[in-house]
């Protein structure tokens, strides 16, 4: 299976993420859309576009799976995205490299959840860990082998 389109849940995918999709989607030649509230920077290519769409929670989320095709790879880290991405037949990956898959993808939720309730009660859980060069490395991997297919 090829995959058909790249999407970006881009407000919060880092810089260096972008610039790897970039390289990929001018490598192989496949349609990168990049969805943000926000005006994204893109380069000039005929496979790369930014859309841009109201603010406000979920407008983005909803775009790209309301647009996106079975086949097609999102790129997020927002796990109940993952869920309707890999519901409606596409691929999600996360920006540090980890397959959103039907096998994983509720423990995931679940887990979310759970923190979401710890947090709302008090509990200080910490933040996500600092976005390192072995997650960008293992986003890399994964992408390249993503895209192999």
């Amino acid at each position: 299976m090829s995959l058909k389109q790249l999407w970006v849940d881009a407000d919060a995918c880092p810089k260096v993420i972008k610039d790897i999709l970039f390289r990929a989607a001018e490598r192989i030649g496949v349609p990168l859309i990049l969805v943000a509230n926000q005006h994204i920077q893109v380069p000039g290519s005929r496979y790369i576009r930014s859309v841009q769409v109201a603010a406000g929670f979920d407008v983005a989320d909803n775009y790209i799976v309301q647009q996106m095709e079975a086949g097609d790879l999102v790129i997020t880290a927002d796990i109940p995205l993952a869920a309707e991405v890999i519901d409606k037949g596409g691929l999600a990956l996360n920006p540090r490299g980890a397959l959103y898959t039907e096998e994983n993808i509720r423990q995931r939720l679940n887990m979310r959840d759970f923190m979401d309730t710890l947090r709302s009660s008090g509990v200080n859980t910490g933040g996500p860990a600092s976005f390192s060069q072995a997650d960008r490395q293992t986003f890399a991997n994964q992408l390249d082998r993503l895209l192999a297919r």
